[in-house]
């Protein structure tokens, strides 16, 4: 199965987890995006389609594949972002 991207595009996995994951239901979304759009582009995206996720957003860490990252860093077609919320437990 081929998928058609629009020019100019990419495609991002994004790995949901903890409060994310439970917002959402999922563990993952495929989501297509402009070029250049920034992780934290993709975050206010989230935020705007779940406005409950606001309050994790400013100390909320981000993963590009398997590296850490910072908000402003470039998304590439085929790349994977997590969202890292703060944990607790035992």
């Amino acid at each position: 199965m081929f998928m058609i991207m629009a020019q100019g595009s990419i495609n991002v996995t994004i790995k949901l987890f903890a409060i994310y994951q439970e917002v959402y239901g999922i563990t993952e979304l495929i989501r297509q995006f402009p070029l250049e759009t920034t992780v934290s582009e993709v975050l206010s995206l989230i935020i705007e389609e779940h406005p409950q996720l606001q309050k994790w957003q400013s100390i909320t860490r981000f993963s590009v594949n398997y590296q850490f990252v910072e908000a402003d860093t470039k998304l590439q077609d085929g790349d994977e972002l997590v969202f890292i919320p703060p944990v607790s437990g035992g």
